[in-house]
């Protein structure tokens, strides 16, 4: 299940993990995608209210990926985020070519950890940077 603020990438990323060409599309409701992947409207994460479809719906995930804009200065997520979801979290740090340099990287993937990511991938999913290194992990996993 792919969570994350509105904009940050979660499509975009769900399609280039699917071999398909990266097209914008606003993701009105919960969609499952390719029966494998569960992508979460940005309003999910930013809006406390909506706290509890992505509890319910993590009861059909294996793993969370908590994904986050690099070039985003407002953080979204809390501190030890994945005892609500009671999955394993792995980080996700989009649009790394926006990135004001290596050591804010380096800041948000020390957030990542924060929250109980147990491994953080930084990716384009636009040049396909990082995809298939996380894709390599998630069908190991």
């Amino acid at each position: 299940m792919l969570i994350g603020k509105i904009g940050c990438g979660k499509t975009t990323l769900c399609q280039r993990l699917f071999y398909e060409d990266p097209h914008y599309q606003k993701t009105q409701s919960i969609e499952v995608v390719g029966n494998t992947a569960i992508d979460t409207p940005g309003e999910y994460i930013e809006r406390k209210v909506f706290y509890r479809a992505l509890i319910v719906t993590a009861v059909e995930a294996d793993m969370i990926l908590a994904l986050h804009d690099a070039s985003d200065s407002q953080w979204s997520f809390s501190p030890r985020m994945n005892t609500m979801f009671n999955r394993p979290i792995v980080g996700v740090l989009t649009k790394i070519d926006k990135c004001v340099g290596p050591e804010r990287l380096d800041y948000l993937e020390d957030l990542m950890h924060q929250l109980g990511a147990e491994r953080v991938f930084r990716v384009n999913s636009i040049s396909g940077e990082g995809v298939d290194e996380l894709r390599s992990f998630l069908e190991e996993e």
